[in-house]
């Protein structure tokens, strides 16, 4: 993935579950834009699986995946994390948080089950998600005359900016908008305003 570029997320949240051997691992995968809302996410999930011997999960974030964070919550190094983080790279997914609950079953399942367990879990979840594209915006803020509206706004529709806010002045004041638009489509825009 390369900045400018869309990139794949999750539209909504999906769920998956895998069983070895007794035990059950449930995944859930969010879509996500920060890392505040991750430690929130992953509050609730504690607090709702209170009783599940481990929690662990995987993130990315942003247009190429960075940043990044695999934790295995107990498990042996590497074998839920890096799985879990695996499958979000295989499936080309930023801004998703990637838990999986493991409810022991009594069986011990090794490295390999481990490791094995935890992929087959998140790729689940990611079998039942509808994937979407999203383009990285960046938020401009132009400002000009009255008589300049009808050409700005067809910059902003040729463009396909969105619009997050709109202010327009009445006698010597200035008209204002607030839009999100793609970096390479930028400039195209403020050459309305030329």
């Amino acid at each position: 993935m390369s900045s400018g570029q869309p990139y794949k997320t999750l539209e909504a949240p999906c769920e998956g579950l895998y069983k070895e051997k007794g035990s059950r691992f449930l995944s859930f995968g969010f879509p996500v834009t920060t890392e505040e809302e991750i430690r929130l996410r992953l509050g609730l999930m504690k607090k709702k699986f209170f009783d599940a011997r481990h929690i662990c999960y995987a993130y990315r974030l942003g247009p190429n995946g960075e940043p990044w964070r695999a934790n295995d919550n107990g498990e042996p190094s590497s074998t839920a994390g890096k799985p879990i983080l695996g499958q979000l790279v295989s499936f080309e997914l930023s801004d998703v948080l990637m838990v999986v609950v493991r409810y022991f079953g009594g069986i011990k399942l090794g490295t390999g089950g481990l490791i094995n367990a935890y992929r087959a879990a998140a790729r689940d979840a990611l079998a039942h998600a509808v994937v979407v594209e999203k383009r990285v915006l960046e938020t401009v803020e132009l400002q000009f005359s009255y008589g300049q509206t009808d050409k700005v706004m067809k910059a902003v529709h040729d463009t396909q900016a969105t619009l997050i806010e709109q202010t327009f002045g009445e006698g010597l004041l200035p008209c204002r908008l607030v839009v999100k638009v793609a970096p390479q489509d930028k400039q195209a825009l403020l050459s309305a305003l030329e």
